[in-house]
């Protein structure tokens, strides 16, 4: 009856081996793809790989560049301009000659601004032995378009008014060897007045020389305030260029 059973289930039930062990590998599939697809990445990648060579100047171009900024470095720092917010002024002139006043960055500097007044030296020493002196120098603006690339110290002719009388005009010049000989001379002077020899018949040289506060109101606009510690407090000469 058993044997009966069992034969049966051999009937109903075909038992089958596996096929492969557990140590078969597993089989690897390849995607197949587009060759051109596959050239384009190999192509991108050899892009990134390789670094993007620089475009060298030629040599003449950067001789030439070098010169235009050694040139402009120089015409830079000769210009005269570059007043800060103490400056150095010197008046002077001969006894029997008109009143020259500038203005410098520092005692060794070429002048920034050098105008030749039409007051005598001997009047306006009187305004100052007499109190404080107001010189103001007024110029027209003109035409916005003529006055847009000209500075206020570049002026060339301003009407003066000293302590509110008008004086005539004031011309702006140029520092020559003669004043440049002057402004030698007071060059360790850091403040004081006194005379210079002088030669011909134009006498002795009377000069006046101390340190000013600059003071920008705007670009039509400044002021120059005599800095003198005995004076307690009020500047014993001050100059305003205005161009109205």
């Amino acid at each position: 009856m058993a044997r009966t059973s069992q034969d049966s289930s051999k009937r109903h039930f075909h038992w089958t081996k596996k096929v492969g062990t557990e140590y078969d590998e597993a089989p690897t599939f390849k995607s197949s793809s587009n060759p051109n697809e596959e050239n384009k990445k190999e192509n991108l990648k050899a892009h990134v790989a390789m670094p993007t060579p620089r475009k060298k100047l030629p040599a003449v171009a950067i001789a030439r560049l070098r010169s235009v900024l050694t040139a402009f470095g120089k015409n830079r720092s000769n210009l005269p301009f570059g007043l800060g917010p103490r400056v150095v002024g010197t008046l002077f002139g001969y006894r029997r000659g008109h009143v020259h006043f500038t203005f410098q960055k520092d005692s060794n500097s070429p002048p920034a601004f050098l105008v030749e007044l039409a007051t005598p030296i001997s009047g306006l020493v009187r305004e100052m032995a007499s109190g404080l002196v107001r010189i103001a120098l007024e110029c027209d603006k003109g035409k916005e378009e003529e006055k847009k690339a000209v500075r206020l110290l570049e002026e060339p002719v301003w009407r003066t008014y000293c302590n509110g009388k008008k004086c005539g005009f004031a011309t702006r010049r140029e520092c020559g060897a003669k004043e440049w000989k002057i402004l030698k001379a007071v060059e360790p002077i850091s403040m004081g007045a006194g005379v210079l020899p002088g030669s011909g018949a134009d006498g002795e040289l009377m000069y006046m020389r101390a340190k000013f506060e600059r003071i920008v109101g705007s670009r039509d606009s400044e002021a120059f305030y005599m800095m003198n510690p005995d004076s307690n407090g009020a500047p014993e000469l001050s100059i305003y260029l205005l161009r109205v």
